[in-house]
């Protein structure tokens, strides 16, 4: 990839670029790359070949000024045989903006027996569907996508594909737990969008994985979404293209003024 990454490094500090904002507010990050940072930096200061990070949740409390510097501080709670517990601080300006857990689970082999498990999502591939014409969905070229069926705010099922286009961190490149955590924020305007638009913000995300994704694309298939008093949930089953990798489940506050709502897919 050589398109502008989402942020620079200067010393231990990641520089926002232009290309980091946020849907909500042109001056600061967009909840995507906030996630994506935290996940970078546990998996480069934490990570191991013989652990798969199989849950991580990130709370978003504050939106960060886009032109202000990013620390990211981390602390291994647990650090045992099988387990790897790692909290990290997403810090701007000297204020902690955003707080992740991480639970990293040493590889090993399945006990025997058959479990049930959902069958596997009968969607085309992503070389197989058209890229779209409209360039929201991929908000002006933060990520790409290959919509499957329905779209944010239409009536029934909703599928896509999604695969990033630029790097997150310069001269770093992506690896697959940074691709899905980077994607996962969008489980949130994808099962939360209505037939007004998206009107909700979401506060957090829970990312849970099994393995980890061996392709570059990520599939969405919404699979809830419940709301009352303003407050919602929201989650999407997530797939590659060999299968199923995980879900990705968010929180969400009702906001003012709903986004614009996109037209249906063709």
């Amino acid at each position: 990839m050589t398109s502008q990454p989402f942020f620079t490094r200067h010393g231990d500090d990641f520089i926002p670029t232009s290309v980091a904002n946020g849907p909500w507010d042109p001056k600061s990050l967009h909840g995507r790359v906030v996630i994506g940072l935290l996940a970078f930096v546990i998996e480069q200061r934490h990570g191991g070949a013989d652990f798969v990070p199989a849950r991580l949740t990130v709370d978003m409390f504050r939106l960060p000024n886009i032109e202000t510097p990013i620390e990211v501080r981390t602390k291994s709670i647990r650090d045992g045989l099988r387990i790897r517990l790692i909290e990290a601080d997403f810090v701007s300006g000297g204020v902690a903006m955003a707080r992740a857990s991480c639970q990293l689970l040493r590889r090993t082999e399945n006990p025997p027996g058959t479990v049930w498990s959902p069958p596997n999502w009968d969607a085309p591939q992503p070389g197989d569907i058209a890229a779209p014409t409209d360039p929201r969905l991929g908000m002006h070229g933060k990520w790409t996508t290959r919509p499957i069926v329905g779209t944010m705010g239409t009536v029934g099922p909703r599928r896509l594909w999604m695969s990033e286009v630029r790097p997150l961190v310069e001269a770093a490149p992506l690896t697959p737990f940074v691709r899905v955590a980077l994607a996962a924020d969008f489980a949130s305007p994808f099962a939360n969008a209505g037939d007004q638009g998206l009107g909700y913000i979401n506060t957090d995300v829970t990312l849970y994985l099994h393995r980890l994704p061996a392709t570059e694309w990520i599939g969405f298939e919404v699979v809830n979404h419940h709301a009352k008093e303003g407050i919602a949930i929201g989650e999407c089953w997530l797939y590659d293209e060999q299968g199923a990798i995980g879900t990705s489940t968010v929180a969400a506050l009702a906001q003012r003024n709903a986004m614009p709502k996109l037209a249906p897919s063709p």
